[in-house]
């Protein structure tokens, strides 16, 4: 009785002490983390992360109207910031549209800058002045994580991927970068981390073809019983890793290959560690999701949280992520004085080379919201895309905006909130449109230039939409139920009237033919930046 009575007392104190013991650490990062918040939130210039989503189409988020999902953290920015409802990527297609996000030049002028193989090499060379370059001389730290898509090394298919890339990301503007070469349904499966493949298994090198296959390697053609996680419905037969196929050949990564369930973890976690590693400087970060892109495998924390299937799900990861990184922000009480533009590359796509039942479970929902067409098209649902801007120190909440806006335009409008001197030939069709972003301007941009799979241009005015006439055929023929947009003749779309692209009034109106028709024809010749 004795010692169950001392050592009843001993626990007790223990527990009083335990409080007292913790109180100087609890009082001391509180301290810390004040410090911190005071020192960011009293410098001029902002933190800048960019969130872009792959394959998100407008109509996917709660806050732009979806019915079949949840997006609470999206909502949380939208919310605390600026919801925009007429922002257009570039291009309708992965590649050229984040080339002209990081260069500020329209892909169509630059020949390679069609969606990427995974072994492609860098389409934005060493010599060009990008987005970070930009953020890097201006004092800040940057970083890209996520999906890169935009080539590694100095020649295409010529990478030796077992040892470090002699060209990379760090030319380019990058301090650090943790990335996939290119999409997660494209070989190689593994992750690039500061020029080297992360984990990398001496044990497992790597070799990567697009022409053929490597001997005695099986495929998702040949061997449709190995892809366990996921079969191919079109295409995305070639090497296979973690049970699903891919595009590309692929041999060895031994421990360094991805599973596609944890790639959302990977880069997030990845994120988080270079805001911390950060927090007190000016950082910019570029953090490049793979969701929605396919093919859709979602860790299980997220399976069956909607209608959708597997796509839904992969939504919901998105989501997660969002969160995961203000979480942090606000952890460190930077979140103030942190400018986030959340937005997607392209529009959306269903039946993407995957049997995940896209089509079959949307269940009313509609990825393009009310615009026609889809990723690839030339159609506004092609690069009509969600664009969130947060920044609590500079930007009043609660807003929405119709104001006519184009990624293309961003690199020189956050040069500006920054105070960086671009040099001469830098970001040539970006125009400084920072009160567009800020939401101190409601001056429509004058117009956008969207760039189809097919290379067709279109010309996008506040109240007009003219697509050049094409002579391809009107869906495209390899694989998605998707409409391209082609027309022998001109189209030109009432989008004062109708968001639907239902009516070609070419005929009728053409003077405005003749107008956009000028505008491409002027755009195409000159750099924007010389047009009035």
């Amino acid at each position: 009785m004795i010692n169950k009575s001392l050592n009843s007392r001993m626990a007790t104190a223990a527990a009083l002490l335990t409080p007292i013991l913790c109180l100087p650490g609890a009082i001391s990062a509180k301290s810390q983390k004040n410090s911190l918040s005071d020192k960011v939130n009293s410098r001029e210039q902002p933190n800048v992360i960019i969130i872009l989503a792959d394959d998100l189409g407008y109509g996917d988020l709660e806050c732009y109207g979806a019915k079949n999902v949840s997006t609470p953290n999206v909502n949380r920015l939208a919310d605390q910031g600026i919801k925009f409802t007429n922002t257009h990527a570039v291009a309708a297609t992965s590649t050229p549209s984040r080339y002209s996000l990081l260069t500020g030049e329209y892909a169509w002028r630059r020949p390679g800058t069609d969606v990427a193989p995974g072994n492609a090499g860098m389409i934005i060379r060493p010599e060009m002045y990008t987005m970070a370059d930009m953020f890097r001389n201006t004092g800040y730290r940057t970083a890209a994580i996520g999906k890169w898509h935009l080539g590694l090394g100095d020649k295409t298919g010529e990478q030796d991927w077992n040892a470090p890339l002699p060209s990379g990301l760090a030319d380019i503007g990058f301090d650090y970068h943790y990335i996939m070469a290119a999409t997660a349904d494209r070989v190689p499966c593994v992750f690039i981390e500061d020029g080297k493949v992360a984990n990398y298994d001496p044990e497992h090198p790597i070799r990567v073809d697009y022409r053929r296959n490597i001997p005695g390697e099986p495929t998702g053609k040949d061997n449709p019983e190995l892809l366990y996680n996921m079969r191919s419905s079109h295409g995305h037969d070639m090497a296979i890793v973690n049970g699903i196929g891919r595009i590309g050949y692929m041999s060895g990564g031994g421990k360094a290959l991805w599973k596609d369930e944890n790639i959302a973890d990977s880069i997030t976690s990845h994120a988080i560690d270079f805001i911390r590693s950060n927090a007190g400087e000016p950082f910019f970060m570029y953090f490049c999701t793979n969701d929605v892109h396919v093919p859709r495998f979602p860790h299980e924390r997220f399976r069956g949280k909607n209608p959708m299937g597997v796509r839904g799900d992969a939504i919901t990861q998105f989501d997660w992520s969002v969160g995961e990184i203000m979480r942090t922000l606000d952890q460190l009480g930077i979140a103030d004085n942190t400018l986030v533009i959340l937005t997607s590359d392209n529009g959306p796509v269903l039946d993407d080379g995957y049997d995940d039942q896209a089509e079959e479970l949307l269940n009313g929902h509609s990825p393009t919201g009310p615009y026609r067409g889809n990723k690839y098209s030339a159609f506004e649902g092609g690069t009509m895309v969600p664009a969130i801007v947060r920044w609590p120190k500079g930007v009043a909440g609660g807003k929405e905006s119709d104001v006519l806006m184009s990624h293309i335009d961003w690199m020189a409008s956050l040069g500006s909130l920054i105070g960086a001197r671009l040099p001469e030939g830098a970001a040539p069709d970006s125009r400084q449109r920072l009160g567009n972003l800020l939401g101190t301007d409601t001056t429509d941009t004058p117009w956008v230039v969207e760039l189809a799979s097919n290379h067709t241009l279109g010309v996008r005015t506040k109240d007009w939409k003219y697509i050049e006439p094409n002579d391809g055929p009107a869906m495209i023929q390899w694989g998605p139920k998707i409409e391209t947009g082609n027309n022998p003749m001109p189209q030109l779309y009432d989008m004062s009237s109708t968001k639907g692209e239902t009516e070609n009034v070419a005929l009728i109106h053409p003077q405005v033919v003749f107008d956009m028709q000028n505008i491409l024809r002027r755009v195409r010749s000159t750099a924007a930046t010389k047009l009035p």
